[in-house]
């Protein structure tokens, strides 16, 4: 009869945070964690900074701008502590729902008046705080507000379906990191994106399918690649000029969440977006994780058999950009020193 493999249902949630809103974002991620923990999803992935948001401010004013520096206030006094009341919110409806998951937060450091971090959250089916996942180096307008992550928040981490790991944004289409999780065979990846990308690129959508089909056939991973979207609040808040207000209401130009199995075909998506917030982004498609695994690793081993034994392997210290913690017990999402090519996170996106 052979091993037997479990089925294992996912959701890419497409939707619009409560912007700049701390409390609200939490409780409408809470409502989406329990939606689709109703339908069946045991894998639930968020967009990049959903709680309280993410700062596109910078694609449409200059940064020293006073409306910039009034958004960027806003974003460090409705960021997340780590641990704090938000997680244990969240940490509840994943409990409630039974299932992973992984959110994109702003972190912000405690005791500090500044410091933030782009953030994932990954929260286990009991309702645990497993750990967290800190973006290595900002990227675009990121590096106005937000320290590079540290490089023990790298990793994959251990789920009942297998290692599961998660990146954000640009740091997807880094070939290193990509080897890295491969190399800790993960089974299922999650990709957080923002809401848009800068007016002077291609649309957001385009890099999402992109990437998400490249790392599942680098991989042999499915992909859950979760997009944020645009509502008129935000455009409201954001106090851009009227090409800038017309580009946002584009649906071209938000959204394109998709799931992505081993081989690299879309299961689901990329889901469309009408500009506002779009409840049809909760996504979910059955995927057997371990059966594909077994079945496209059999023909292409990227994590055990395909790397010749004799390919040189350098020890790599993950500490983004040199950086160190500097004692005291590590929190949740710290991860162990791992052997690895040496990485660079200093990609775009």
């Amino acid at each position: 009869m052979g091993d037997q493999y479990p089925v294992v249902k996912v959701a890419a949630v497409q939707a619009a945070s409560v912007f700049l809103d701390r409390e609200g974002s939490t409780a409408k991620a809470c409502r989406l964690i329990r939606e689709a923990g109703a339908n069946g999803a045991r894998v639930i992935g968020f967009p990049e900074g959903f709680i309280p948001a993410h700062p596109v401010w910078y694609h449409h004013h200059p940064a020293t701008s006073t409306i910039a520096n009034r958004l960027a206030t806003e974003l460090f006094k409705n960021s997340v502590e780590i641990p704090g009341p938000e997680i244990e919110l969240l940490c509840a409806s994943a409990r409630e729902a039974n299932a992973y998951v992984v959110i994109g937060v702003c972190e912000k450091l405690p005791h500090t008046i500044g410091t933030m971090f782009n953030t994932q959250v990954y929260i286990g089916p009991g309702g645990a705080l497993l750990g967290k996942h800190q973006k290595i180096m900002p990227t675009v307008g990121e590096r106005l507000v937000h320290m590079g992550g540290f490089g023990d928040t790298f990793g994959a981490f251990q789920t009942e379906f297998g290692p599961m790991s998660a990146l954000i944004c640009g740091e997807n289409s880094n070939p290193l990191a990509i080897f890295a999780l491969t190399a800790e065979n993960t089974r299922i990846h999650v990709m957080s994106w923002p809401n848009h990308f800068p007016t002077s690129g291609d649309p957001l959508r385009n890099r999402v399918t992109i990437d998400a089909q490249a790392f599942a056939q680098m991989s042999k991973a499915f992909v859950i690649s979760a997009c944020g979207t645009v509502d008129e609040a935000m455009i409201a808040r954001l106090e851009v000029g009227p090409e800038a207000a017309k580009f946002l209401r584009d649906p071209d130009s938000c959204g394109g969440s998709v799931i992505v199995a081993p081989n690299s075909r879309v299961l689901a998506g990329p889901i469309g977006c009408g500009g506002g917030d779009n409840l049809r982004g909760v996504q979910s498609r059955a995927g057997r994780a371990d059966q594909a695994q077994a079945r496209f690793r059999g023909a292409l081993q990227p994590a055990g058999h395909l790397p010749a034994p004799d390919q040189p392997q350098r020890t790599a210290y993950l500490h983004g950009s040199g950086r160190a913690r500097t004692g005291g017990a590590r929190g949740p999402g710290a991860g162990t020193i791992r052997k690895a090519a040496s990485l660079s996170f200093d990609g775009g996106g």
